[in-house]
């Protein structure tokens, strides 16, 4: 029987459609990488979704869930939604953020981002959701900065959030010509709308990066995780 497995993201609540046709998008690139597997996916945004996502699967399976950080939603709603679709007997893996090689890409992509501008500032912005309702979401993007400050041998890298202090705007406007790197695992209401407003608002005018989850190694690197995660205990 194939391996099954169900790529769940938060969504958009407001307007699901667009965000859930990115899911399943990036769902079908990761199944090409996975021959044999079943790869669906799902948004918490919409009421059906998981579990059709779970009866369509028809067995158990892994949920890999799309978030940056183990936080409120991954470590409480999603098992509690998860239950409630009938998913009892799914695994639910680690989140996409918290992958060392998530990391080892992001710190890639703003290499290639300062190799492609060499005059320009050795400063970074790290955008981050952040979350009011647990520490894991920013202590993971602060971290992430950290690293990229010590390996890039940056002047300056700065962490900021949407969604918690410090705010995408206020950072902003102490560093105008850094590169902003949206660390988020997809592109949604807060990527399309609320960044681009606050780094306007802040009078921001270095480049503005797609979000670490856009890129195109990324579906091989999920596929590796799936992997990984399913394969026998010492392999």
């Amino acid at each position: 029987m194939p391996q099954t497995a169900l790529i769940v993201a938060h969504g958009q609540p407001s307007d699901p459609a667009p965000a859930a046709a990115e899911i399943a998008a990036l769902a079908a690139k990761v199944a090409a990488h996975l021959p044999g597997w079943q790869v669906g996916s799902a948004t918490l945004a919409e009421a059906q979704a998981l579990p059709q996502g779970i009866a369509a699967a028809g067995r158990s399976g892994l949920i890999y869930p799309l978030f940056m950080a183990g936080g409120w939603f991954t470590r409480t709603l999603l098992p509690k939604r998860l239950a409630e679709a009938g998913g009892a007997d799914w695994r639910i893996a680690e989140p996409f953020g918290t992958d060392p090689a998530i990391a080892d890409l992001t710190v890639t992509l703003a290499r290639e981002a300062l190799e492609r501008r060499p005059e320009g500032p050795r400063e970074i912005l790290l955008a981050a959701h952040g979350s009011s309702r647990s520490p894991a979401p920013s202590d993971i993007a602060i971290a992430m900065a950290a690293r990229l400050r010590e390996e890039l041998g940056l002047d300056r890298c700065e962490a900021a959030f949407i969604d918690q202090s410090p705010q995408i705007v206020h950072v902003a406007a102490t560093m105008p010509d850094a590169l902003c790197l949206p660390f988020f695992a997809a592109r949604g209401g807060h990527v399309i709308d609320d960044l681009p407003q606050a780094l306007a608002e802040a009078g921001f005018r270095g480049p503005l990066l797609p979000p670490v989850g856009l890129d195109d190694r990324v579906p091989g690197l999920i596929a590796a995780a799936l992997r990984a995660a399913l394969a026998p205990a010492g392999s």
